[in-house]
């Protein structure tokens, strides 16, 4: 590389997003890159030339370590959607003539479905223009629903946490007997797909029978058949854990944390803030049993438990912000980097290049067939997709006794 590479993270954080962002830096100045920026809040910090010198903060292999440890976004993440080309050409004037005074070569972008979006119109403006700034997605989300993708970086280590959450709070439920037993209702994020709801049935063990029912938002939800099914259950054994997905819906499409509260914020994408699922269904279980009852709301720690990362998870996320440049390098523009299964046992797994129109605003969402047959739980086959993803550890750096993070840029934090 000849000139300058910037890179921004986008949407929501993760546990590994930041090890894509040390494999970016590496590669880039492997391949001569002079230097690489950072831009703080992704392209809504770009648009008000906001950004740093990487070389600033990672400057020890010690301080490339600790960043594949450090959650969140290093950088500082953003929710912009940029207008369509033809509405505002200014903001695309604005964002290129940014791009030329800092010499740059190319642009890396780690995010999901509508951090894609951004770059297919980045990419398609430089087409019309001619601009030679190489524009390229490396994939980032828990959800896991990118498109073309065998699956994201971010999710192996969400799908960890909640598995292993899981099962301790079905060990918990069985501490205390209630006359009338006790349902516990474990909500997770996934709006629109259910992978990391799913990932929930990973508890199950030698020394675990697993949540009692599982529901994705793929599936339509009828609440009295739930309500049915948890009143036979309850009946059989004293504890009953259930994970249902922050997104379920019933047939007429209305979210069941609406049935409770109306949701009134709406992110620049048109997606409503989804939240009080669980806390919906255990006021309406024990309304209609009399049973104990008790809301979960997993929340941000699914996406910020590094200290639970998977390594297969930390370890692909370098690999595909290394090949994002890789591929800008050698002349790729207007693409996002995929991951390729090649093979479960032994799990190997390689990275190609898709043409980010077929990726963006799509959605990929869990199989039919990968759920059984009532929309109660997921199938063998969904569980041996997703345990080769969250296999070994990522041990923290411990100082006194708590994980040490590389310290944010000063510009982002007031400490």
């Amino acid at each position: 590389m000849k000139r300058n590479v910037i890179v921004g993270q986008s949407g929501g954080p993760t546990a590994a997003i930041n090890s894509s962002l040390a494999g970016v830096y590496r590669t880039a100045k492997d391949r001569g890159a002079s230097k690489v920026y950072g831009m703080l809040h992704g392209i809504q910090g770009l648009l008000e030339e906001k950004y740093i010198d990487l070389a600033d903060h990672i400057k020890t292999e010690l301080d490339a370590e600790l960043l594949k440890r450090t959650p969140a976004a290093f950088l500082g993440s953003c929710r912009y959607k940029l207008p369509e080309i033809h509405e505002n050409r200014e903001v695309y004037e604005k964002i290129f003539e940014i791009l030329d005074k800092l010499d740059i070569e190319a642009f890396i972008y780690i995010g999901g479905n509508d951090s894609m979006d951004t770059i297919k119109k980045l990419s398609d403006y430089a087409i019309i223009t001619g601009h030679p700034t190489r524009f390229i997605g490396c994939p980032k989300t828990i959800d896991n629903d990118l498109a073309l993708t065998d699956h994201t970086p971010g999710y192996g280590s969400a799908a960890k946490y909640i598995g292993t959450s899981m099962k301790e709070i079905i060990r918990d439920g069985f501490c205390l007997e209630y006359e009338k037993g006790i349902v516990t209702i474990v909500e997770i994020m996934g709006r629109n797909a259910g992978w990391l709801t799913g990932a929930s049935a990973l508890a199950r063990g030698e020394d675990c029978e697993g949540p009692d029912l599982i529901y994705l938002p793929e599936i339509p939800f009828d609440i009295h058949e739930f309500s049915n099914r948890v009143k036979k259950l309850i009946e059989e054994k004293p504890s009953i854990v259930i994970a249902v997905s922050e997104g379920i819906r019933t047939p007429d499409g209305t979210y069941v944390c609406e049935l409770g509260n109306s949701i009134d914020f709406v992110d620049a994408f048109g997606h409503k803030q989804l939240s009080g699922t669980a806390s919906y269904l255990a006021s309406f279980i024990a309304g209609e049993h009399g049973c104990k009852t008790r809301a979960i709301e997993l929340s941000t720690l699914q996406r910020s438990a590094s200290h639970t990362a998977s390594r297969v998870d930390i370890l692909e996320a370098y690999q595909v912000g290394g090949a994002a440049v890789k591929a800008a390098d050698e002349g790729d523009s207007g693409k996002m980097v995929v991951l390729q299964r090649l093979s479960d046992d032994p799990y190997q797994c390689g990275t190609e290049v898709k043409d980010v129109h077929k990726i963006a605003n799509d959605e990929k969402l869990v199989p039919r067939e990968w759920v059984n047959a009532d929309g109660t739980y997921v199938t063998n086959e969904f569980i041996s997709y997703v345990r080769p993803l969250i296999q070994g550890d990522v041990s923290p750096v411990m100082v006194d006794g708590i994980p040490r993070h590389l310290y944010a840029p000063k510009e982002l934090s007031h400490r």
